[in-house]
């Protein structure tokens, strides 16, 4: 799973923000393997303040990967407090007169996986 969101984030995630551009440098990814298939969740700030996301998402049965624009999925709940985590951090780190990089990159999610 590593490998492939490796591959995801080089192939299909990183040509998107140089398209894009305006972005901060900095991201996260969120590897999920759930009980029916693989999430893979790649997230990146731009313009200060603005999260975007592009996923992957394949059921272990099938050959292609889900259609992420027919199906806009966002995340399930586990993913979502993650994402809260990190946009804690964001704000706490970066969204300040001098940003502190190093300090988000250092933040770790304050809660208990179920």
């Amino acid at each position: 799973m590593a490998t492939l969101a490796h591959s995801f984030v080089r192939q299909e995630v990183l040509p998107r923000v140089a398209d894009e551009g305006d972005e901060n440098g900095m991201g996260f990814v969120i590897i999920h393997p759930g009980e029916l298939g693989v999430s893979i969740l790649a997230h990146w700030w731009i313009q200060g303040s603005v999260l975007c996301q592009h996923i992957y998402r394949k059921l272990y049965s099938a050959t292609e990967p889900m259609d992420t624009v027919k199906r806009p999925v966002i995340a399930c709940v586990w993913e979502l407090a993650l994402m809260n985590a990190e946009q804690e951090a964001w704000r706490k780190t970066m969204m300040k007169g001098e940003p502190n990089p190093l300090g988000y990159m250092g933040a770790w999610a304050d809660f208990e996986a179920a």
